[in-house]
C-alpha cells in the first residue's frame, strides 16, 4: 500500500494505492497520523488506486477518523469503486463518512 498527499486549496488530498489489509493498515494509520501532524481541518481520501480493503483496513479508517474529530477537523471520501465500493456500503461506513462523487466535490466548501 502506497500513500501521497498534495494540496488541493484548503484541503489535504491523502490518495490510497494497493490494498489495505491486517499487513498494511497500520502503515496506512501510522502514515495518515504523521500527515496530521500539520492541523489540516479538511483531509479528502482519495480511494481511486485502493484495489482491496479487509476488515483491519476499515479499523484503521475509523480510527484516523476518529483522531480526526478529535483534533475538530473533517474527513471526506472519493473515488470508490468496485469491492472497496461494496464494503464500504456492507459496513455501514458510507453512511458515517462523506462519500464523494469527484476531486471537486470533495473539496468543495
Amino acid at each position: 500500500m502506497e500513500l501521497t498527499h498534495t494540496k488541493n486549496g484548503n484541503a489535504l488530498v491523502v490518495a490510497v494505492k494497493g490494498r489495505m489489509d491486517a499487513v498494511t493498515a497500520p502503515d496506512f494509520e501510522n502514515g495518515f497520523a504523521e500527515l496530521m501532524q500539520d492541523g489540516e481541518k479538511l483531509y479528502v481520501v482519495d480511494l481511486t488506486n485502493l484495489e482491496y480493503i479487509s476488515s483491519a483496513g476499515l479499523r484503521s479508517v475509523l480510527s484516523i477518523a476518529k483522531k480526526i474529530k478529535a483534533a475538530q477537523a473533517e474527513i471526506r471520501f472519493f473515488g470508490l469503486q468496485g469491492m472497496v465500493k461494496e464494503v464500504f456500503a456492507i459496513s455501514g461506513f458510507s453512511a458515517m463518512f462523506p462519500i464523494k462523487n469527484s476531486l471537486e466535490e470533495a473539496t468543495a466548501e
